[in-house]
């Protein structure tokens, strides 16, 4: 079964009211002006780092990131951040003061306080990071909110850490190690983009779960934004990019660069059977990272 189908099955144990579905769960606070965004990412050794080519601080940032990445994908701003540690043998003081000072550094740059959390021991090192945010009251982008007709767009390139990760040098590397959440690009979408998600798995495997989420089809006829020396199915597949992937109408004027950062238009949403992908003319299977496609 894949990740995709066990979440479908939990969200049909929790019921019809459960806010499952998206990068953040979206609370309402009675009276208030804003809804909570909350989001849970597991860290785990050997699967989302290697203790022998990321440094403490490296593995500290990049387990706050991927939470942030969630925020940025609903258009919110994040606020608080609780941090449980399940500590292996070789986890010393020095390493654990690395992993705070990297995470800790991500967090007071994002203006992120961090709340709390929990310490224990395992055999592998293990992280839960729990990040708290806010966006102003039925304004969070969800994957959704897409229509037929939609523009389909990334920013940035892609493709980047899936190179890295493989060969572990240059500016490929940097991007796997250091990911970067677009919280400020996130927020500019509120009220521009009709769907939004992170692309943390790959592009072929976040569209299908967009396209899943917003009951349509896709159609990518358009040149992707591919890294420098990564290959088209890098671009495709490799997982850890965290750009945004979001849909816009097609009256909707959206800047080919933004900040500096580039806005690519890359298809369209269609109706037809929800979560299949046409890539020119071909059908595209979501090949992206799912932890249970081996088991």
């Amino acid at each position: 079964m894949t990740e995709l189908k066990k979440i479908e099955m939990i969200r049909r144990l929790a019921g019809p009211a459960s806010p499952i579905g998206d990068d953040c769960a979206v609370l309402e606070w009675p009276g208030s002006r804003e809804d909570f965004l909350v989001t849970t990412d597991l860290f785990l050794e050997d699967v989302h780092f290697l203790r022998r080519t990321h440094g403490p601080a490296d593995a500290g940032r990049k387990a706050l990131a991927r939470g942030l990445s969630d925020i940025a994908a609903m258009g919110g701003t994040p606020r608080w951040c609780f941090v449980s540690l399940a500590l292996a043998a070789w986890a010393d003081e020095k390493w654990l003061r690395g992993f705070y000072a990297g995470l800790l550094a991500l967090a007071r740059r994002n203006g992120v306080e961090l709340a709390g959390g929990d310490l224990a021991r395992d055999r592998r090192l293990a992280c839960d990071v729990t990040v708290i945010g806010s966006v102003p009251r039925g304004k969070a982008l969800r994957r959704s909110g897409a229509k037929a007709g939609d523009g389909i767009y990334v920013s940035g390139v892609l493709g980047g850490s899936s190179l890295g990760l493989l060969n572990r040098r240059g500016k490929e590397w940097k991007r796997h190690l250091h990911p970067e959440p677009r919280l400020e690009l996130g927020r500019y979408l509120r009220g521009k983009a009709t769907a939004c998600m992170d692309l943390s798995d790959g592009l072929s495997i976040d569209l299908h779960r967009l396209c899943v989420e917003s009951g349509l089809a896709a159609v990518l006829d358009r040149p992707l934004p591919v890294f420098h020396g990564a290959g088209l199915d890098q671009a495709l597949h490799g997982g850890e990019d965290y750009e945004l992937l979001f849909t816009a109408p097609s009256g909707k004027r959206i800047p080919a660069l933004w900040g500096g950062l580039p806005l690519t238009r890359i298809g369209t949403m269609e109706s037809g059977k929800a979560g299949a992908i046409d890539f020119f003319g071909q059908k595209l299977k979501p090949k992206g990272y799912d932890h249970f496609q081996q088991l």
